[in-house]
């Protein structure tokens, strides 16, 4: 690493957040975090155990009265000053993703600036918490609606948006005034400590949130979820573990939001304009490395422009630099590890086997990280296994398809409803399809859709509740019905 970067890297502490205060975990123990560009240890990190995440949740219940009674704008400008944090300190930050996870610096930077704006957002949400009083439909009566944060949360965030995923669930929990435990994924921790120590100096008072990197997700999740203390579940990851994690809920009858997997359709019609849906389809399958939820992950092309559509594809996805991160110019990171290199690998393999042309790509990239080439596969048949599964890497599969209702059908032919994409210029086509389409967002003439102003979250098995948007701030909240009689 260069001295800029070891400065990055040793700046984070490295130790436990409990409540505002670094503490090393019970046992003592720690893990390597890796840089997957080079397969070089960054760093060793605090390991928690459920004794660390019990006492966390001890500090959390105890905290959380005296933090829901905190006046609304001052939490809002804690959340306010963070923002103002994250934005000065852009490129450090930045810097320290890309060690950690790989994708691009320009990409990190962007994450950044997206990861601070829900900050800003929901510092504004914070004193727009309204309810409500009404009359009684009988007059006899008077309705008061509270509402009020829901209690203690644990929130739990994937490797492939470090920051951002911890900001989505950080701004509205504080909007709200719930206290949290947060623990980042195990290959991703070093952003979630930033963040930690960038929320003390923006006057988090202590108690309100502690940090557990770990090793045994869970050991600690399990005890959590089931004590009875925390009441709020908002998880960011796979729909198996997503699953698990709602059965360990339901015995508390815990609230749950769930940003789970997705299988985006990205649908572009013969009366698409080209240009615009090539470009589209490059932001929806290549941001982050096409490791997002969002990722386009099925590509229908009417068979009127499928060939030429995969042509520019093609030539737009074969110019694309492969290489580390920090590098200038590299546009394509690595993988998060091997196993997610070998079962990106192994989906191409599959549809190759089943007719697939491999237009550009195809296979590994060089040297030690877990690179793959950006790869473009035509005429991929419906029965591959990579149109039921997400693929999380940078492939995109052209399936040619010649009519609206067959398209959709195939559309909505998985268990999956997170995001999908349309091309058209045919206005009432792109309202009809729009409506058609079972997912929780739908990107029209544009390849994405992700944004803090606006609800985040999917149907079916993608998932439930929402982030973001006016809407993100009521997961965290309760609503009280106070009836007034004698009036």
């Amino acid at each position: 690493m260069s001295d800029r970067e070891v400065r990055v890297v040793e700046q984070v502490n490295k130790t436990l957040f409990l409540g505002g205060k670094w503490r090393e975990p019970a046992s003592g123990a720690s893990f390597a975090v890796e840089d997957p560009s080079t397969r070089k240890v960054l760093c060793e990190v605090s390991d928690a155990g459920e004794r660390d995440a019990m006492e966390a949740l001890d500090i959390a219940a105890k905290a959380q009265p005296d933090w829901q009674r905190t006046a609304p704008r001052e939490r809002g400008e804690i959340l306010h000053r963070a923002y103002g944090l994250l934005m000065e300190r852009q490129e450090d930050l930045a810097t320290l993703m890309t060690l950690e996870m790989g994708k691009p610096l320009s990409e990190a930077r962007g994450e950044i600036a997206y990861a601070a704006e829900f900050f800003r957002w929901f510092s504004e949400e914070a004193v727009r918490i309204e309810g409500g009083f009404s009359l009684s439909p009988d007059g006899k009566s008077r309705f008061l609606i509270m509402k009020q944060a829901v209690g203690p949360c644990m929130l739990i965030t994937p490797w492939n948006f470090p920051m951002a995923m911890g900001t989505r669930k950080i701004g509205p929990a504080i909007a709200a005034g719930c206290t949290m435990i947060l623990k980042p994924a195990h290959q991703t921790p070093l952003s979630a400590l930033a963040l930690a120590g960038i929320l003390t100096e923006a006057g988090l008072p202590e108690g309100v949130l502690s940090v557990l990197p770990t090793t045994d997700p869970g050991g600690i999740t399990e005890p959590l979820l089931t004590d009875g203390r925390i009441r709020k579940l908002s998880f960011t990851g796979s729909t198996a573990i997503g699953r698990r994690l709602l059965e360990q809920s339901s015995g508390q009858v815990l609230r749950t939001s769930m940003e789970l997997g997705g299988n985006a359709p990205f649908l572009v019609f013969d009366d698409a304009d080209l240009d615009a849906a090539v470009d589209g389809a490059m932001l929806a399958k290549m941001r982050n490395i096409g490791e997002a939820c969002t990722a386009a992950n099925r590509i229908y092309a009417q068979s009127g422009i499928a060939e030429e559509f995969s042509r520019r594809l093609s030539e737009r996805m074969g110019a694309l630099r492969l290489g580390r991160g920090l590098e200038d110019n590299v546009d394509v990171g690595p993988l998060i590890d091997d196993k997610a290199r070998k079962k990106v690998q192994d989906l191409v393999d599959d549809a190759v086997n089943l007719g697939a042309n491999v237009l550009v790509g195809g296979g590994p990239g060089d040297g030690p990280g877990h690179f793959y080439r950006p790869t473009v596969l035509a005429n991929v048949p419906f029965a591959a296994e990579l149109s039921r599964t997400e693929i999380f890497g940078p492939v995109a599969p052209v399936m040619p398809f010649e009519t609206e209702e067959e398209v959709l059908r195939a559309s909505n032919d998985t268990e999956f409803g997170l995001v999908s994409y349309v091309y058209t210029r045919d206005l009432n086509r792109a309202l009809r399809v729009a409506e058609a389409l079972e997912t929780g967002m739908v990107g029209l003439n544009q390849g994405v859709v992700s944004n803090p102003a606006a609800p985040f979250g999917g149907v079916k098995h993608s998932g439930l509740g929402r982030e973001g948007g006016r809407v993100g701030i009521d997961e965290f909240l309760e609503s009280k019905y106070v009836g007034i009689g004698g009036l």
